[in-house]
C-alpha cells in the first residue's frame, strides 16, 4: 500500500483518522500501532516478522539500558548490551540489505581466479534503513540517559511502526517523539486541519509534478551509450534532479502531514536544499533527518572536528560512505557518497564553506553547489557506474545531436510545461520553507497557497491517481 494508491487515499487513511478521532484518546496508539502494522504488512508480507522480532528485542534491551545514577558498577554491563543490541540491528540490515552484493563481488573475484562462490538471494525488507536508524536511535537514546526507556510495547511499537515514517522516513530520533508517545491530545480537529494541507501539498508534489517527470527521466537513463547526446544527458539529469526533489520531499510533506493528523509533529526534512550556497549548506537542507542521525550517532562519537583536521576529513568519509551505502548496495551510491564527502572536505580546506556576504559571489556560488548536485545525482540515479560515466562524458562534451525518438515521444508538451514550472523552485529563496508555511502561517500568502492546494492541487491529483498515473516513492527502495 502507497500513500498515493486508491486503497489507501480512499479508505485506509479516513477509516484510521475517523478511529483517532471518534474513540478514546486513549486509545490512539494502540489504534496506530495496528493500523502501522497493517498498513507494513500490506506491503511486505511476511517480512513484518522480521520486524517485530527487531522491536522484540530493542523494547526488551531499553529498560536494561537505563543508566543508574546510585550504582555505576552497571556502566560496563550496558556497555555490553548496547554493543549487542546495535551490534544486532546492524547485522539485520547488513543480511538482509548487502548480502546479495557482497556475495555477488566474491562470485566476482572467485570468477577471475576460474572458480565459483554462492550468490545469496534475499528480497530486502521494505523500510529496514528507516526502522534499523530508529531502533538504534532508540536503545542509544536511553543508554546516554537522554530519555527514559518505555515501559508499554504499545507506545513502543507506536514509535518505530508508525506508517507515515516507518517506510521512508523522515528518520525520527527517539528524544524527538518521546515526549509526544503520552496520549495527551485535546485538540484532534485542529491536528487534522493544520495537517491535511501539508498531506495535500505533498500529493501534489508527487502525483503532479514527480511522477509526470518520471517517464521522461527513465528515458534519458535508459538510453543506449553510443545513443546519448549533450541534450538527452542533461535533460535526464536536470528531470532526475527535479524528479527526486519533489517525491522525496513530497513524500516527506504526507509523512509530516499525517502524523501530525494523528497527533504527533515529526522532524522536518527539507528546507529548500536546491537553494544552498554551498554543498554544506545543502547536506543542512536536504534529507535532514538523515544527516542529523549521522551526525549524532556517527560523526560526533568518531570525534567530530575535535581532533584536527586529519581526524575531521576521516570522520566525515567514514560518514559520506555509510551514507552512499545506506541508500543502496550499489558502487553508484558509494561514488556518489564519496563525491559528496570530498566535496564537504574541500569545502572545508579552504574555506568555501561559509557564505559570502555579497550578493554576485553568493549567486555564483549557489549555482555551482546547484550544479555539483546534479552531477552527483547522475551517479545516484544511473544503474551502474559505465552508465553515469557515459552520461557524465556527453554534460561535459557539448555535440550538436538532439534527442532519440524513445526519449522525444516522452518529452510530451505536457511534462515539457511540468517540467519548466517545477525548476522555478531553483530559483526560489532559501526562506520560507512552504510546507512549515502552510502548517501554521495564517499570512495572506500562505492561505491562498492553502486554499489553492486543498481545492485545485489535491482534485487534480486525485484524478492522476485514480487513473492510475501514479508510481511507488523513490525513497521505499532504500
Amino acid at each position: 500500500m502507497s500513500f498515493v494508491s486508491p486503497l489507501f487515499l480512499w479508505y485506509f487513511m479516513p477509516a484510521l483518522l475517523l478511529a483517532v478521532l471518534v474513540l478514546p484518546r486513549s486509545w490512539r496508539n494502540g489504534i496506530v500501532a495496528l493500523g502501522s502494522l497493517i498498513f507494513y504488512t500490506s506491503g511486505a508480507g511476511a517480512s513484518v516478522l522480521l520486524l517485530l522480532t527487531c522491536m522484540i528485542v530493542n523494547f526488551l534491551a531499553g529498560t536494561a539500558l537505563e543508566p543508574d545514577e546510585w550504582d555505576t558498577r552497571t556502566s560496563g554491563r550496558r556497555r555490553r548490551i548496547l554493543i549487542g543490541v546495535v551490534g544486532f540491528d546492524v547485522a539485520v540490515l547488513v543480511i538482509w540489505k548487502y548480502a546479495g552484493f557482497a556475495t555477488e563481488q566474491f562470485d566476482l573475484l572467485a570468477r577471475l581466479l576460474g572458480g565459483s562462490f554462492p550468490v545469496v538471494d534475499l528480497a530486502m525488507t521494505i523500510g529496514i534503513s528507516f526502522f534499523t536508524f530508529h531502533h538504534i536511535s532508540y536503545v542509544v537514546d536511553i543508554y546516554r540517559g537522554e530519555r527514559r526507556a518505555l515501559r508499554n510495547p504499545v507506545s513502543f511499537a507506536t514509535y518505530i511502526s508508525m506508517f507515515p515514517q516507518l517506510v521512508a522516513g523522515p528518520i525520527v530520533r527517539y528524544r524527538e517523539i518521546a515526549d509526544q508517545l503520552p496520549q495527551h491530545r485535546n485538540h484532534r480537529l485542529d491536528d487534522i486541519a493544520a495537517g491535511f494541507p501539508r498531506f495535500a501539498l505533498g500529493l501534489c508534489k508527487k502525483a503532479v509534478i514527480a511522477d509526470s517527470i518520471a517517464p521522461m527521466v527513465d528515458a534519458c537513463f535508459a538510453t543506449p551509450a553510443g545513443e546519448m547526446t549533450f541534450a538527452m544527458a542533461w535533460l535526464g539529469a536536470i528531470g532526475y534532479t527535479l524528479q527526486l526533489y519533489f517525491d522525496f520531499s513530497g513524500y516527506s510533506d504526507m509523512a509530516i502531514g499525517l502524523a501530525r493528523m494523528l497527533g504527533f509533529r515529526l522532524p522536518e526534512n527539507f528546507a529548500r536544499p536546491y537553494s544552498s550556497v554551498t554543498v554544506t549548506e545543502f547536506w543542512r537542507r536536504w534529507h535532514m533527518s538523515l544527516s542529523r542521525w549521522f551526525r549524532d550517532y556517527v560523526y560526533i562519537p568518531l570525534g567530530g572536528n575535535r581532533g584536527g583536521r586529519r581526524s575531521t576529513y576521516r570522520n566525515l568519509t567514514i560518514v559520506f560512505v555509510l551514507t552512499g551505502f545506506w541508500h543502496g548496495a550499489e558502487w553508484t551510491f558509494l561514488v556518489w557518497g564519496l563525491f559528496h564527502g570530498a566535496l564537504l572536505i574541500a569545502e572545508r580546506a579552504f574555506g568555501w564553506d561559509v557564505t559570502p556576504d555579497r550578493t554576485l559571489p553568493r549567486t555564483g556560488r549557489r549555482a555551482l553547489t546547484l550544479l555539483l548536485v546534479v552531477f552527483g545525482w547522475v551517479f545516484f540515479r544511473a544503474p551502474d557506474l559505465g552508465q553515469a560515466l557515459t552520461m557524465i562524458g556527453h554534460m561535459l562534451l557539448p555535440d550538436l545531436d538532439g534527442l532519440s525518438d524513445v526519449v522525444d515521444s516522452a518529452l510530451t508538451n505536457q511534462r515539457l510545461v511540468i517540467m519548466l514550472a517545477a525548476l522555478g523552485v531553483v530559483f526560489l529563496p532559501a526562506h520560507p520553507v512552504t510546507g512549515p508555511l502552510l502548517e501554521s502561517s495564517r499570512a495572506t500568502a500562505a492561505t491562498a497557497i492553502r486554499v489553492t492546494v486543498m481545492t485545485v492541487g489535491i482534485a487534480y491529483a486525485a484524478i492522476l491517481v485514480a487513473t492510475g498515473t501514479f508510481s511507488p516513492f523513490l525513497y521505499e527502495q532504500f
